[in-house]
C-alpha cells in the first residue's frame, strides 16, 4: 500500500490512501493519522491494508493526488535515527573533513539521533539563514517502525519494519566540524529533514527489496541536472536489520520510529569518471563530489547549495515509474541574526 499525509486536521495532518501510480488519493477512513495506526498496528495494520486494497482496485474512486498539499507521510515523529551504512560516504566526507575512517567503522554502525518534532513536506522550501553554513542535500532511504523491543535480534528488527520513505537529510556542511570538535555530535548542522510524499509498504516493493536492503537507483537532480544516480542496494555495509538491531541494543523503539540508512553512496572505480556526465553513477550529495575535486585537483569546485537552487530526490521501479513520489525543494533565503562560527 501506499499512503501520504494531506496538511489538514492540525500538525500530524490527515492520512490518505494513494493510489499504486501515485495519481488518485482518498483520505483514509481506518484512522485519522500514519501515526494512529502505528500506534495500533496489530489491528489498523490489516484494515488499512484492506481499505487501500478497495480503494486501488477500484479507480474511480479517489481524487488528483498533489504531493504539494501533502506534509512528510510522518509531519513529526517519535524519534528520527539515521545510519551511515554506506561506508564510501563516510570515508570520503571524513577525508574532506581531515579525518581519518577508524575501523571499527567497518562492523560497528555510525548513527545519529536528529531532531523530529518537525519535518519538512516533500515540496516545502528548504530554509537558509546564511549561505556561509554550507547546505548540501543528502538522498536517503528510510525505513519506518512499529514497536521493537530493547535488545531485538536482527529478525525481530526486520519483522517490525512497516514502510519505506526517501529522506533529503539536509545538512549545514561548514557548521559541522566545529560542532563535531565539542565531542557531542550533530545539532545546529542539522536542521530539519524532508521525506517522500508517499510512504510504501515493503510488500509493494517487490524484488527490490530483498528483506535487509532496498535496491533501486536514487535520482538526485540539482536545478534540472541529473546529479546522481547511485544504487541504494549496493556498498550498503550494513542491512536495515542490523541497523534497527543496533539502535535497539540498550533501549526499546516506539512505534513511529523512523530510521535512516545513510547518505546512499557506491564506490567509484575511477574518481575522475565518477559525475554522471562521464559515466559514472555520481553523488547523492554535495559532499562527495567537494571531496573528490580536492582529491583530484587540490580544492572544490563544486558549490553548495545557495537561494533559489532546486533539489529533486525520487526513485523509479524497473518500468520507470515514480514509487515513492519526488522530494522536490528549493531552497530560500531567511533572515536571521544567526551567522556561522
Amino acid at each position: 500500500m501506499k499512503l501520504a499525509s494531506l496538511r489538514e486536521g492540525g500538525r500530524d495532518g490527515r492520512l490518505l490512501l494513494v493510489s499504486r501510480d501515485l495519481a488518485r488519493a482518498e483520505r483514509a477512513a481506518t484512522a485519522p493519522t500514519l501515526q494512529a495506526v502505528l500506534d495500533d498496528w496489530a489491528r489498523l495494520g490489516p484494515a488499512i491494508a484492506a481499505e487501500w486494497t478497495a480503494f486501488e482496485t477500484n479507480p474511480s474512486r479517489g481524487f488528483p493526488f498533489d504531493p504539494a498539499a501533502c506534509a512528510s507521510p510522518l509531519p513529526r515523529a517519535y524519534q528520527w535515527a539515521d545510519g551511515s551504512a554506506y561506508l564510501t560516504h563516510v570515508e570520503l566526507v571524513r577525508r574532506a573533513r581531515g579525518a581519518e575512517m577508524p575501523p571499527s567503522f567497518r562492523d560497528d554502525p555510525l548513527m545519529y539521533q536528529g531532531g523530529s518534532d518537525g519535518f519538512l513536506g516533500p515540496c516545502d522550501d528548504i530554509p537558509l539563514g546564511d549561505e556561509a553554513w554550507g547546505l548540501d542535500f543528502e538522498g536517503e532511504v528510510a525505513v519506518v517502525l512499529d514497536d521493537v523491543p530493547m535488545g531485538a535480534d536482527e529478525a525481530t528488527a526486520r519483522a517490525a519494519i512497516r514502510l519505506f520513505v526517501l529522506v533529503n537529510d539536509v545538512s549545514l556542511r561548514n557548521l559541522i566540524p566545529a560542532e563535531l570538535a565539542k565531542g557531542f555530535g550533530f545539532f545546529q548542522s542539522k536542521p530539519a529533514s524532508a521525506f517522500s510524499p508517499v510512504a510504501v509498504s515493503p510488500d509493494e516493493l517487490g524484488a527490490a527489496w530483498d528483506g535487509d536492503r532496498l535496491h533501486g537507483a536514487l535520482l538526485c537532480s540539482v536545478n534540472g541536472t541529473l546529479f546522481g544516480r547511485p544504487d541504494a542496494g549496493r556498498d550498503m555495509q550494513f542491512g536495515f536489520p542490523r541497523l534497527i538491531a543496533h539502535a535497539a541494543r540498550t533501549r526499546a523503539l516506539g512505534a513511529g520510529t523512523i530510521l535512516g540508512g545513510g547518505t546512499v553512496s557506491n564506490r567509484h572505480e575511477d574518481l575522475a569518471r565518477a559525475w554522471v556526465d562521464q559515466g559514472g553513477v555520481g553523488f547523492a550529495c554535495i559532499a562527495e563530489a567537494r571531496t573528490i575535486e580536492t582529491i583530484l585537483h587540490g580544492a572544490p569546485r563544486t558549490p553548495f547549495l545557495r537561494a533559489g537552487d532546486r533539489v529533486r530526490i525520487e526513485m523509479k521501479d524497473q518500468e520507470g515509474r515514480s514509487v515513492f513520489g519526488a522530494i522536490d525543494q528549493r531552497v530560500a533565503a531567511v533572515a536571521t541574526q544567526c551567522k556561522a562560527a
